[in-house]
């Protein structure tokens, strides 16, 4: 099957979302997955983060951060949170599915949307806290030779995770986690060789 934003809509929705118990112990947020077709390839929006953040300084994320009282439902927070960083207003995104929560070390539980905008797109970044505006072709992550396997130790046991990189851009830890697991959804449920350079 080949990739189109309709149709990953339609696997997401059929598609069982796994949902972290949370006791208290972590501290509610979420971030948005943008998708979308730039010269004749579909890509994943990313940013890498300023100094001036509070956490994850000059790491690749997605849009997103923490759950503010006023939002309500998680995907305002990933809604507010993209506008706030992207500069891309809330109105101009639609909402494709949600895939599984994701916890990080900083002791976040993420709920991870996923969306699209059309392109081309003004994309206005926060000059606090975000230093670069990074659009990556999904078939480049795909790629095993963007794809690195690291082994790290998480107080118990050894865990291997996957990083990618991309040119001189490295993705690892959670925004790596959650982009595994788009790109799982997307190599189990459609052919994206012809999106590849």
């Amino acid at each position: 099957m080949e990739f189109s934003v309709t149709r990953l809509k339609d696997v997401l929705s059929n598609r069982p979302v796994v949902e972290e118990r949370d006791n208290g112990e972590y501290m509610p947020a979420a971030v948005m997955v943008l998708v979308y077709e730039k010269d004749s390839q579909f890509c994943v929006l990313l940013n890498q983060r300023s100094q001036l953040v509070e956490h994850h300084k000059g790491e690749m994320s997605f849009p997103g951060g923490a759950k503010d009282p006023d939002d309500g439902v998680f995907i305002n927070t990933a809604l507010r949170e993209t506008e706030e960083e992207m500069g891309i207003k809330v109105q101009d995104i639609t909402v494709l599915g949600q895939l599984d929560d994701t916890i990080t070390r900083s002791n976040f539980v993420v709920k991870v949307f996923v969306g699209t905008i059309d392109y081309p797109y003004d994309f206005n970044p926060s000059d606090i806290e975000i230093a670069e505006v990074v659009e990556i072709p999904i078939g480049e992550l795909l790629s095993p030779e963007n794809q690195y396997t690291e082994t790290r130790w998480d107080g118990v046991s050894s865990v291997d995770a996957t990083s990618y990189g991309y040119g001189k851009y490295l993705i690892y830890g959670a925004t790596a986690t959650i982009l595994s697991q788009f790109l799982e959804v997307v190599s189990n449920n459609f052919n994206m060789e012809a999106h590849v350079n």
